[in-house]
């Protein structure tokens, strides 16, 4: 196929040799299918921030570090070079992330580089080589499902004992290859112990993934993997191969409800714009 305009660079340095296709698009970025060498990989090909439409919510970028003073102070202002700057660290946080996690042993994507807004890294195959499909698009059986389930826990696990939470994980952001389930799309990862809502985050990572495993394994419904991880980790017992049993004893203080409200409202929203993600997929597939 014809070289996009932003992949062009990487193929004038020797990064890669030839564009095959487009594997798929979504709001935040163009991922293609490239040859280099003889190694088949991936290109991410992040939007302009205009074109784009994820929300660079406060509540993900809060406990980001910047380590330049000038940067951090122009991020915090309104100019084009803090928005710039802001933009860059956003699109940084993924690669960062990626890089953390392969080294903590998290299931990945292999990171190989990243250039001008175009992230190089290892492509994600299925048993014959092809690039592996979504989580969504898989049929699952009862075993299946309690083995990835235990699989998606163990690697929520690896990440906050590697101090980081996805903080947007369902269904069509993990990949399946042969030996199981990989987690993709980190722009929003969130740094565990400097986020206030960490916590919230987390429990819905590992709420999202019980419910779509729940559908085909309805046991799983019954579980409490996200409060009893949380509670491991504030008291500093959570550790990679942390032994879980999926049960949590509840507080029977009452709630307040003000803050269940917000639960509430924070669960409609999200439940929006995964819908909504969901039409997304559904458009780049056709």
């Amino acid at each position: 196929m014809k070289v996009p305009k932003r992949l062009q660079p990487l193929v004038d340095d020797g990064m890669v040799d030839e564009v095959l296709y487009q594997l798929m698009s979504g709001k935040e970025a163009q991922v293609y299918v490239v040859r280099c060498g003889d190694t088949l990989r991936c290109a991410k090909v992040f939007k302009e921030a205009q074109k784009r439409s994820f929300k660079q919510a406060v509540e993900y970028q809060e406990g980001r570090k910047v380590r330049n003073s000038r940067r951090a102070r122009a991020m915090g202002k309104k100019t084009r070079y803090g928005q710039k700057e802001q933009e860059d660290a956003w699109l940084n946080a993924e690669v960062d992330a990626l890089y953390r996690l392969a080294a903590a042993g998290v299931r990945v994507p292999e990171p190989l580089g990243f250039v001008d807004g175009v992230l190089l890294m290892e492509l994600v195959a299925d048993e014959e080589g092809k690039a592996a499909p979504r989580l969504d698009d898989v049929t699952l059986s009862p075993e299946q499902a309690r083995d990835y389930h235990a699989q998606v826990v163990a690697e929520v696990v690896r990440m906050l004992s590697a101090g980081l939470i996805h903080g947007d994980l369902s269904e069509f952001n993990v990949l399946v290859d042969r030996n199981g389930p990989v987690i993709i799309d980190l722009p929003q990862a969130v740094n565990a112990a400097g986020n206030n809502n960490a916590e919230r985050m987390l429990e819905r990572d590992v709420d999202n993934m019980r419910r779509y495993f729940g559908r085909f394994a309805p046991e799983l419904l019954k579980t409490d993997y996200g409060k009893e991880i949380w509670a491991l980790y504030e008291a500093g017992r959570l550790h990679p191969d942390s032994k879980l049993t999926g049960r949590f004893e509840h507080s029977d203080v009452a709630a307040n409800v003000d803050e269940l409200m917000e639960i509430i409202d924070a669960a409609k929203e999200e439940e929006w714009e995964r819908q909504e993600r969901r039409r997304d997929a559904e458009e780049g597939d056709e």
